[in-house]
């Protein structure tokens, strides 16, 4: 073991007479073991709601929609068979986006109306998996004897219960664009039959989407065989801003193709820098654990005077004697690092567990999901996270020794034992 690790050790045990540094010490390394396990624990629960935010946008929406621009699309399968042909591109499927009212006894509710094609749809977006009551087969209506003609309608968890409807009952589709009459403009209606009830986990899409068959779609907005585009499902979801240019540039001016995060670019930017912005704040927290290790070192090079003259005195260098403070307070970041690594993943991996007793407590409940979108308290660790935070804790700690320690240093031999 080197003679300065040695030294530094010794001078980390302590003396009746230093208790106070020794609290000092105590208390910077619980400084840094709190901020490591507060960025831990900020960045696992961030992390895992940005990650869970683009599952569900993901599992309702395309990678990519293509449209035409300032028109419906009505020659759609050449079109769909083309965008086929462009490397990447997995699946395609038409649809129809536009915006109704939903009409149910006294409550009305203005949604957003999908038209999609069955067949294809589940090879493009997770929307069959997402039916919680019903099937999404049911939104083309079975033809026969006896058989109900009205079509089939399906609506998200928390629009059903606003609306107070269940599988089977019949709600009127309103669309502000109708007919001219000699009176004017008179809305189009049209009752539709609940054939299911989905659930995205997603507050946002479960309360303002819904979902009728393509043609349904065609014939109720009087859309002829056109569509509003078409949506495409990709291999690598995170470079679609790449396919999107090059389907614009081999298009033509005509079509018009956006991918998934041009169209939440506003959220997905608010996370990333919101996730930025509270690792600095956080960071200030082992910045202030900082200062204690360097106020530590400063007391102990005061107290330690009359050794590092004798050290100077028995041949040691001024680089061995910066050595053992250096050394010194690393090993206080160090332990505290240790400690809040450790205790920052037994929070963020139990986090749910942990949210939930703190709730019964206090009887506050700290996540809504009308709020966050979300239906569950996401947390998620990422090693590379947890390794940036202890580098940046240990750093922050070394560079936090290196002025006591070079005070230390500079001290003459003669200087230090005229008053001994």
């Amino acid at each position: 073991m080197p003679f300065e690790l040695f030294i530094g050790l010794r001078y980390l045990k302590a003396k009746r007479k230093s208790t106070f540094i020794s609290i000092i010490t105590f208390i910077s390394t619980a400084g840094v073991a709190l901020g490591v396990m507060a960025l831990i624990v900020v960045l696992a629960v961030m992390t895992g709601f940005e990650n869970d935010l683009k599952e569900k946008i993901l599992g309702t929406n395309a990678h990519i929609i293509v449209i035409r621009s300032g028109a419906p699309m009505d020659d759609y399968r050449s079109v769909m068979e083309k965008l086929k042909g462009f490397k990447g591109v997995q699946a395609a499927t038409p649809f129809i986006y536009n915006q109704v009212m939903l009409s149910s006894g006294k409550n009305v509710s203005g949604v957003v109306l999908r038209g999609i094609d069955v067949a294809t749809d589940r090879q493009v977006t997770r929307l069959s998996r997402s039916v919680v009551e019903g099937r999404i087969e049911g939104l083309d209506p079975k033809m026969g004897p006896g058989a109900d003609p009205t079509p089939g309608l399906m609506v998200g968890k928390e629009l059903a219960k606003h609306l107070n409807l269940f599988l089977g009952d019949k709600v009127n589709v309103i669309s502000p664009m109708g007919n001219i009459t000699p009176l004017g403009m008179m809305p189009r209606m049209k009752p539709f039959r609940i054939t299911g009830i989905f659930n995205t986990g997603m507050f946002e899409y479960d309360s303002t989407l819904a979902y009728v068959s393509l043609g349904q779609a065609q014939r109720f907005f009087d859309l002829g065989d056109t569509v509003t585009g078409i949506q495409l499902k990709v291999e690598d979801v995170y470079h679609t801003d790449e396919l999107a240019r090059i389907i614009n540039r081999e298009m033509g001016v005509d079509f018009y193709a956006r991918d998934w995060m041009q169209m939440n670019k506003n959220i997905l930017f608010a996370l990333k820098t919101e996730k930025v912005v509270m690792f600095i704040i956080l960071t200030l927290i082992v910045l202030v654990a900082a200062f204690g290790i360097a106020s530590t070192l400063f007391m102990v090079v005061m107290e330690k005077t009359r050794d590092i003259a004798i050290l100077k005195s028995m041949g040691a260098t001024a680089t061995s004697i910066m050595k053992i403070f250096v050394l010194e307070g690393l090993i206080i970041g160090v332990i505290g690092t240790l400690f809040g690594v450790a205790s920052g993943l037994l929070i963020a991996l139990n986090l749910e567990p942990v949210i939930s007793v703190i709730q019964k407590v206090t009887g506050q409940n700290f996540f809504s999901k009308e709020i966050y979108y979300l239906d569950h308290f996401p947390s998620l660790v990422v090693p590379s996270d947890v390794m940036l935070i202890s580098v940046t804790a240990v750093l922050i700690s070394f560079l936090a020794t290196l002025y006591p320690a070079w005070q230390a240093s500079r001290m003459l031999p003669a200087e230090a034992l005229r008053y001994e």
